[in-house]
């Protein structure tokens, strides 16, 4: 798995979290449930290229 995967990755999780705290800060449900999502599928993300990296 390429390290430029990896740091789109975790940017990607960073701003999920940035979103979900803005969210929450501004009491908008809508964006902190976005912020949730988007650090999920960079979760699962992570996860495949670990899987891939523990195959290569």
């Amino acid at each position: 798995m390429g390290l430029d995967d990896k740091v789109k990755h975790a940017a990607e999780e960073a701003q999920g979290k940035a979103k979900e705290g803005w969210g929450k800060l501004t009491d908008d449900e809508r964006l902190e449930a976005e912020g949730k999502a988007q650090q999920t599928a960079a979760d699962l993300k992570q996860a495949g290229d670990d899987v891939k990296d523990a195959f290569s």
